[in-house]
């Protein structure tokens, strides 16, 4: 089945010279653009030449530019879904706004990937419209309940991240629209949070202060921003390694194979699983260079800083969407999921695991499931990604501690749940490349449903532990996504990489979000 696209057919002639989709050229070739202009954003209407209305308003024509570039008439699906979630912020109040807003931009994101889905395009990967969709709607849905957390709660009814996300007055529409819409994020993201964006656009991100001794602003540092070139750089080598990879080494290993007939009856079971490591293994680059790239363009823009090693190196990983070498190296499930899609795990919890009233686990991964889109093949992934989740924490548990006293022991341990870790991960995933209900089983069933029963059995032989009352609920039922990586995120919050005084720079230290106060 061709694919159409809807938006600008300009590069047809470059698309048929590399045989890639139009869209996907477009895709490309518009972030290149967002890299520059970036760059130029950085550059000629910093926050110390320009106003922060100036910036917002050449953010959003820019990405709204790109989008149309991308989308054609499409691209108008971004500024009524966002308008509308901002009518519903403005006249339905601060104390039920939230639910609102979240229903209804679940709802049309759901309606429209319906639509795309099995009315226009199924089982294409083409760049459609629906995925900036899927980040417009993380954006509408967290700010929304930042606002209610802000506004309506109580500040000690609020967990830490709560409190510090918390906005305390309504943007104006230009500000959510910027939000929203900027041509740094537009296409491919990645999420942050409404706080650290305005932060950005308003110049508060690195601004130097003298020490409060006086309360006066020491003029002499202002221009002291760190510079995001090294790390630009690094991210770009990673997709230019990334894009070689998957135009070279993917096609060459097709997910598809894996359900072929004359593989599963001849192949071995080690050949399978070797088999399906790798494939799925090529199917992960495509990822790392569009969510790399994301990351580069805020970072060319002077967005993502987040503060300074303890060897007084910079640090641009503020909004960083995934960490390659633990993905690659991980061995636990949990420690995969960690290191993926981080932004996305971070919504999960702030808008679903940490609100839910029962069963938080699984009301996470199905809002993820809704969230990917309507493909089968999402579904079947994310209730097997449940009972891996479970069964892991279970093994973890029960019989982690026995093999950690001793290096040797523990080096094997690593090895062994490694090997572990990349089979469960690509068995999970499975349905979520293969998207329909027919193949994913045909694979579930050449493999006997074999994980399925293990971690059934694992269930039932290995205890979890039990919830605890009270303030500790959420600590002992914790979601696949890592204490620490909340942990991480709490200290890029609560301790923003700014400074009191210039010499405490270099030294490592972290500094209280005090700009950020509204």
């Amino acid at each position: 089945m061709a694919t159409s696209t809807t938006g600008s057919t300009l590069l047809q002639p470059l698309s048929n010279a590399v045989r890639l989709p139009v869209d996907q050229v477009n895709f490309v070739v518009c972030q290149l653009f967002a890299l520059l202009a970036a760059v130029w954003f950085r550059t000629y209407l910093h926050s110390s030449k320009t106003s922060p209305f100036i910036r917002h308003v050449v953010a959003t024509l820019l990405g709204l530019y790109l989008a149309l570039f991308c989308f054609g008439w499409y691209a108008l699906h971004f500024v009524i879904q966002s308008g509308i979630s901002y009518y519903i912020m403005i006249i339905i109040g601060v104390e039920n706004m939230h639910k609102y807003c979240f229903v209804f931009a679940l709802g049309y994101l759901t309606v429209c990937q319906i639509t795309r889905v099995y009315i226009f395009d199924y089982g294409q990967y083409s760049a459609d419209f629906s995925g900036p969709m899927m980040i417009i709607t993380q954006k509408i849905t967290s700010l929304a309940f930042e606002i209610h957390d802000g506004m309506f709660r109580k500040n000690e009814d609020l967990t830490p991240s709560q409190r510090c996300l918390a906005v305390r007055r309504m943007p104006s529409l230009l500000e959510y629209l910027s939000y929203n819409c900027n041509f740094m994020g537009i296409l491919a993201g990645p999420l942050c949070s409404y706080k650290d964006y305005i932060t950005f656009i308003e110049g508060r991100s690195y601004r130097l202060q003298q020490s409060e001794a006086n309360g006066k602003e020491d003029t002499k540092y202002e221009q002291t921003d760190p510079s995001p070139n090294i790390a630009v750089a690094q991210k770009l080598l990673i997709c230019g390694l990334s894009l070689l990879f998957h135009v070279t080494i993917t096609k060459t290993l097709p997910v598809e194979y894996n359900i072929d007939d004359n593989f599963i009856a001849t192949a071995s079971w080690p050949v399978r699983f070797f088999y399906l490591y790798v494939s799925l293994m090529a199917a992960r680059p495509k990822y790392y260079f569009a969510w790399t790239l994301a990351d580069a363009i805020n970072n060319a823009a002077g967005f993502g800083f987040r503060g300074y090693d303890k060897n007084g190196v910079t640090r641009w990983d503020l909004i960083s969407n995934l960490r390659i070498q633990q993905i690659e190296f991980s061995t636990s499930f949990k420690m995969f999921l960690d290191n993926w899609n981080i932004q996305t795990a971070l919504w999960l919890k702030r808008v679903c695991y940490e609100r839910a009233t029962f069963s938080p686990t699984i009301q996470t991964f199905i809002l993820s499931a809704i969230w990917h889109g309507v493909y089968p093949g999402y579904y079947l992934t994310f209730l097997t990604g449940v009972l891996m989740t479970l069964a892991a924490r279970a093994i973890r548990n029960n019989i982690r501690h026995y093999f950690v006293e001793s290096p040797a022991v523990k080096l094997c341990y690593d090895i062994v749940t490694w090997v572990a870790t990349q089979a469960a991960i690509s068995y999970t995933v499975v349905p979520f490349v293969l998207l329909s209900v027919k193949p994913s089983f045909t694979f579930y069933s050449s493999c006997y449903f074999c994980l399925h029963i293990a971690s059934i059995l694992v269930l039932l032989v290995f205890p979890l532990k039990r919830t605890q009352k009270g303030s500790k609920k959420h600590e002992s039922v914790q979601p696949v996504w890592s204490r620490k990586l909340e942990e991480e995120s709490l200290l890029q919050k609560n301790n923003y990489p700014t400074t009191n005084n210039s010499f405490s720079q270099k030294q490592g230290i972290t500094f209280r979000y005090q700009a950020l106060k509204q």
